[in-house]
């Protein structure tokens, strides 16, 4: 690596954490504007990128080599989603050993949603049933790992085990949880072995706010990452909001639907998130993880209003510049 390269990638001083969350291609046709959206996301030279693993785990296989191409080949760290809901305990041990053995390092642990259209769904009899239950059995795995060959007790040395986790600062109406709650499952996530949190989605600052100043309190001392979603497409956020429960205010989707082009109402979508992760970041949030849904302009478009994009204008890209694109299929 040259020192030119260094200069590209280095991090300034004091700047928050930017992160993103993407989605794997679910057809291969979809492949190569993925991999366009994850190069134009990694030219904004973010701290990670979590990549999503699913309902119930259903693009496994894809999520895999999405995140095992990016540990190969692209100078940015990949958190890997990993849910256990709907799993025995064997299929969810073979999905993180896939994992650790393609070099991840690091992981989002989630419980996952149930299966949609099943009321009387029960979770898995001898399964791993929760996070706090998929935190010990990541931590159990990279044991039995280190144990094996001491090869692997160096690598573990040298790249420890992160592990993040979900909360929800207003509660979480898909699980009838409330604020406080939800604090209460932090503080046990954080006795567990979480390494740092990402929030679900929020609208109001004082949401983020009050939900750490109430955590903190209580005990978690874990980092709480702002959780953020561009809010360009009304329609995407109706249809996030059947998902999560957490509906976007009115006024705000009032003045998107009023909107007289797809350009004005991208403005007005980008101008809102930015003052609403601004507001974050003034209220002490050490980061922004921006879920993307796969689009690279909102996302880097709210980081430009907040003056967050720093790469120099035609600096070369590893991602592209190398045989990535053309290499693996994803």
């Amino acid at each position: 690596m040259t020192d030119q390269d260094t200069d590209c990638w280095a991090v300034p001083p004091l700047r928050p954490t930017i992160s993103f969350e993407v989605m794997p291609p679910r057809r291969p046709g979809l492949a190569p504007k993925f991999w366009g959206t994850v190069d134009a996301l990694i030219g904004a030279r973010p701290d990670f990128l979590s990549v999503t693993y699913g309902a119930a785990g259903n693009d496994r296989d894809t999520a895999r080599q999405v995140v095992s191409r990016l540990v190969q080949q692209a100078p940015v760290l990949p958190i890997a989603h990993l849910t256990c809901v709907g799993h025995s305990r064997a299929d969810v041990v073979d999905v993180v050993d896939e994992f650790l053995s393609a070099g991840v390092r690091s992981f989002l642990a989630l419980r996952g949603d149930p299966p949609a259209g099943q009321p009387d769904w029960k979770p898995t009899p001898g399964g791993v049933n929760s996070s706090v239950e998929l935190i010990a059995l990541l931590k159990d795995r990279e044991r039995t790992r280190c144990a094996a060959h001491p090869g692997n007790a160096l690598r573990g040395a040298a790249h420890p085990l992160t592990i993040a986790v979900a909360t929800f600062p207003d509660g979480n109406p898909a699980a009838g949880t409330t604020r406080d709650q939800e604090i209460e499952r932090l503080l046990v996530k954080q006795a567990a072995g979480a390494s740092f949190a990402i929030t679900q989605l929020f609208y109001r600052a004082r949401t983020y706010a009050e939900f750490v100043e109430r955590a903190r309190a209580a005990g978690v001392h874990i980092p709480i990452l702002a959780g953020i979603l561009p809010a360009t497409d009304p329609t995407r956020l109706l249809r996030v909001a059947e998902l999560s429960g957490v509906r976007p205010p009115a006024e705000l989707l009032d003045r998107l639907s009023a909107a007289s082009s797809d350009d004005e109402r991208h403005a007005i979508g980008t101008q809102a998130t930015a003052a609403l992760a601004q507001s974050v970041l003034d209220a002490g949030a050490p980061g922004l993880h921006i879920y993307t849904f796969n689009k690279a302009r909102p996302a880097l478009d709210v980081l430009a209003h907040l003056e967050l994009l720093n790469v120099e204008p035609n600096q070369p890209n590893p991602l592209t510049a190398s045989a990535v694109v053309k290499g693996t299929p994803a």
